[in-house]
Formats: structure tokens, C-alpha cells, sequence
């Protein structure tokens, strides 16, 4: 009965079961952009239908997915789209939520023995988490360990940054795309040019395939590929994290040390922008506080 207490109760983990919550931010910044750009549009005497334009969008959005299709290899064309959940639905765990999952682990290994944590291993929900813990139980040398789960820091980077640059792609074909769509719609509006009534509106017509291409480019595609990479470098935060809280536990120290590790670790870490341009290494190395060496 005391062991069942003293057992850590699992954090949801960043890639663990279940959905995420609604990125408010995401939903407000497209909603907002939307608005402002139709109620713009209705204030100057124009009206939501003059854009809605099928053909446009088929030429838009199918030649921008055939762009990035020939750019880029199929699975992580795919990937890519399956990426987009964390776009609109955040996932992302708290450091405060780790801090007290990983202290409840490091209190029962102090006790018991770090073979004692087998158990807690095997069902923890976040598989890097897991991962780690199960090196750790296992006997692995430490440095090792951190070999190892760097490398999968480094490569999940690679594999984020991948899909990222799917929607920058995007976002720079789109608008040229969006040009061809117009110049199309004139080439058909020049062949009417006997009535000339027509012409004003087939080219206010041809028209809508560029603003299809700027603007998805510019409120869908490029912020897409930003906020992937934010989910990146905050999920490559919290793995380091785990990282240097399961190095504690190998190492036997005391829960109350880790825990100040691990809380000054938090405090010094970087924004995400200011890390963004150093190498993976160089960028844990760095944030790493002189109370980890």
C-alpha cells in the first residue's frame, strides 16, 4: 500500500494518447485575418461572393500541391499533412507537469533502487520518456543515455523541420500559381474583347486566382510552417528536460537537487527564436545550467 502511493502519476505526454485542446491562438490569428480581409472587402462595396471562384481555387490549390509534390518525397508530403493537427490542437506538456512526474520517480528510486522503477517505466505515457527510463532501469551507462536520446532529439528535429518546410514550399509557389490563374482568366477575357462590358468583370474575375495565392500563402502556409517549428523547439525543451531528470535519477542524487536542477533549467531556458539558429548540440549544450555540469 505505501508503494502504491508513492507511485508517480503519469503526465499526459507530448506524443502520449488521447487529442490536445484548441490552439486558441490559431483559430483567433485565421479567424482574424479573414475578417479583417472580407469586412475590408464589404466595406468598399464588394461582396463575399465576387471572390468565391471554384476555378481559381482548383488551379491555386491544385497546382501548389502538384508544386510540392515534385519538391518533395511522398511520405513527408503526408507527414506533413497529418502535422497539421498541431497546428490547430496543442498537445504540448507543462515543464512544471514533468518536474513532478520525474521527482516522483527519482523519490522512489532513491528508496528502493532504480530496478525498482521497471513497472513505472513500462506504462509511463510519453515515449521518450519512457524510452529513457527503461535505459536507466536496464543498467545502461550513462553516457550512453544521453548519446542515444540526443540523437533522437536531433533526428525528431529533422523530421519536424522536414515537414515545416512542406508548407514554406507551399506558401512560395502559391502566389506565382496564383499569377498563372490570372493570366489563364485574361487570356479568356481577350477573347471577348467585342463586348466590352465583359471584360471589366472577367478580368475583376481573373484577379481572384492571385488573391487565392497571396493569401493562402501568407495566412495559411508560411504561419503553418512557423508554428510547426515552435511545437518543435518546445517539445525539444521538454525532452531535454526529461533527459537531464532521468540523468539525476541514474546518478542517485538527492529528489530536492533535482528538482532545483531541473526548475533552473526551466528558468534559463531560451526563446525559441534566439535558439532557433544554433545547432541542436550546441543549443542544449548552452542551455544546460552550471548546476547539470
Amino acid at each position: 500500500m505505501a508503494e502504491q502511493s508513492e507511485r508517480p502519476r503519469p503526465a499526459q505526454g507530448t506524443h502520449g494518447a488521447g487529442g490536445g485542446r484548441p490552439d486558441v491562438a490559431t483559430l483567433c490569428g485565421l479567424g482574424l485575418a479573414l475578417g479583417g480581409i472580407l469586412g475590408g472587402l464589404i466595406l468598399e462595396g464588394g461582396t463575399i461572393a465576387e471572390i468565391l471562384q471554384p476555378t481559381a481555387a482548383m488551379i491555386v490549390f491544385g497546382g501548389t500541391l502538384g508544386a510540392v509534390m515534385v519538391a518533395t518525397p511522398l511520405h513527408v508530403v503526408l507527414a506533413a499533412f497529418r502535422e497539421l493537427f498541431s497546428v490547430f490542437f496543442e498537445k504540448q506538456q507543462s515543464p512544471d507537469v514533468v518536474i513532478e512526474e520525474i521527482i516522483g520517480y527519482a523519490t522512489k528510486a532513491r528508496k528502493n533502487g532504480i530496478v525498482s522503477l521497471e513497472e513505472e517505466a513500462e506504462a509511463v505515457q510519453d515515449r521518450f520518456l519512457r524510452k529513457a527510463l527503461t535505459l536507466a532501469v536496464d543498467g545502461t551507462d550513462l553516457q550512453e543515455i544521453r548519446k542515444m536520446m540526443e540523437l533522437e532529439i536531433a533526428l525528431e528535429e529533422q523530421n519536424a523541420e522536414a515537414r515545416a518546410r512542406v508548407f514554406e514550399q507551399a506558401g512560395g509557389y502559391a502566389p506565382t500559381i496564383g499569377i498563372i490563374g490570372a493570366v489563364m482568366g485574361l487570356i479568356q477575357v481577350m477573347k471577348h474583347l467585342a463586348n466590352i462590358d465583359e471584360v471589366g468583370k472577367g478580368i475583376a474575375v481573373a484577379f481572384v486566382a492571385t488573391i487565392y495565392g497571396v493569401g493562402s500563402a501568407n495566412i495559411f502556409f508560411i504561419p503553418s510552417a512557423n508554428k510547426i517549428r515552435a511545437r518543435m523547439h518546445a517539445t525539444s525543451r521538454i525532452r531535454e528536460l526529461m533527459l537531464e531528470g532521468v540523468a539525476g535519477i541514474v546518478e542517485g542524487l538527492n529528489p530536492k537537487l533535482i528538482r532545483s536542477k531541473l526548475e533552473a533549467y526551466v528558468q534559463s531556458a531560451q526563446p525559441a527564436g534566439a535558439a532557433k539558429k544554433a545547432p541542436a548540440g550546441e543549443k542544449r549544450a548552452a542551455a544546460k545550467p552550471a548546476a547539470a555540469r
